[in-house]
């Protein structure tokens, strides 16, 4: 799943070939690296499947059924849970990969490969579009909008400028994987892996790596922390009877930016460590080589979970996708009492769901 070159495979291979072989002994032996990936990564990417697929699904199903997306951030959320979708998706390719190996031919593995890092990469950059159009919102229920460049720019009728950005930058990104992905044979299976030509094998591939990184995390983590720090700074000053509704509001903030670094953090680290060591060659040794593809396959699908986690930390708990979930129910609640001609009485019960429309989407502020 990873992007790699041919010298410096980390699960699959026999050896590792980040330095001569007159440098050791005897080849680094893999096979308990490839028995642990058959174990483990299997049983993870099946648990992010089953619970990313029900989240986002419920997501767009609101979404599709409510037809109408109010604000940039419906908008945001609705692409979030998409990108998402299609990442999960591809688990069950790579599940089989790393238990059989890779048995569905070179194009099948450059679409999966190319679609996962450009989906990966543009959940990662929706969540900084979300994050800047919660602060934006609150500036404006505030009275505290700047007629600034920025202001004019992230308004809705410009949604889909933002969204289309996103998704070509992350296209863009995917791109090297969609073109040198191909199906070669290692020890006694097949791979999917990525193999880059000679010129840009080692300095290309870190290259990647690290606009990646810087993509897919660093500018995602600054904008949520600035957007998320300004906001809370708001909230604090709020008057002492809407204590409770303020530090709830902070809570959402502080969990939003937690899980984004607790989940993505381990992740990143490691694929700019990999990068260094593809240029200056940092790994020397067997045993540290080993350790290193064991966490590459932990701290990867622990950076899968987010996927499972948006609907929950983004979707239920705004404001607008609420609202948009109470008016899904009171339909399908009147379509249904219609149907079985239930009695008034429970029409009554049935009809109870109300809400309010709202232009914008501060969380459950």
């Amino acid at each position: 799943m990873a992007v790699v070159e041919d010298d410096d495979y980390y699960y699959y291979e026999n050896a590792s070939f980040n330095i001569s072989y007159d440098d050791y002994p005897s080849v680094c032996e893999k096979g308990d690296i490839r028995s642990f990936a058959a174990f483990f990564l299997p049983i993870m990417y099946s648990v992010c499947l089953v619970a990313g697929l029900a989240g986002n699904i419920l997501v767009l199903a609101v979404y599709v059924y409510h037809k109408r997306l109010k604000t940039m951030t419906d908008a945001f959320l609705s692409h979030l849970a998409v990108a998402d979708l299609l990442l999960l998706l591809t688990l069950p390719f790579w599940a089989a990969d790393a238990a059989r190996g890779w048995q569905l031919g070179d194009i099948v593995c450059k679409v999966v490969s190319g679609c996962y890092t450009l989906n990966f990469t543009c959940c990662m950059l929706l969540l900084a579009c979300i994050s800047l159009d919660r602060y934006l919102a609150l500036a404006r229920v505030q009275g505290r909008a700047q007629r600034g460049q920025l202001q004019r720019l992230f308004i809705r009728k410009h949604c889909w400028k933002w969204c289309s950005a996103v998704w070509v930058t992350a296209f863009l990104l995917g791109l090297p994987d969609l073109i040198f992905s191909e199906v070669i044979k290692a020890s006694t299976r097949n791979v999917c892996l990525a193999i880059y030509p000679p010129s840009m094998a080692q300095g290309g591939n870190a290259m990647l790596e690290v606009v990646e990184v810087l993509l897919g995390f660093l500018l995602p983590l600054l904008v949520m922390v600035i957007c998320y720090w300004s906001m809370g700074k708001v909230l604090k000053d709020l008057p002492v009877e809407s204590r409770g509704k303020k530090w709830r509001a902070l809570r959402v903030l502080l969990i939003a930016v937690g899980v984004f670094v607790i989940t993505q953090l381990p992740y990143n680290v490691l694929k700019v460590y990999r990068a260094m060591d593809s240029v200056y060659t940092l790994v020397t040794h067997c045993g540290t080589s080993k350790v290193l593809d064991q966490a590459a396959q932990v701290t990867e699908c622990l950076a899968l979970t987010h996927c499972c986690i948006n609907p929950v930390l983004y979707a239920f708990m705004g404001s607008s996708f609420k609202q948009h979930m109470m008016k899904a129910a009171k339909k399908f609640g009147e379509g249904r009492r219609k149907r079985t001609k239930e009695t008034p009485a429970e029409e009554g019960i049935g009809m109870s769901f109300s809400s309010h429309n709202e232009e914008t989407n501060t969380f459950s502020i």
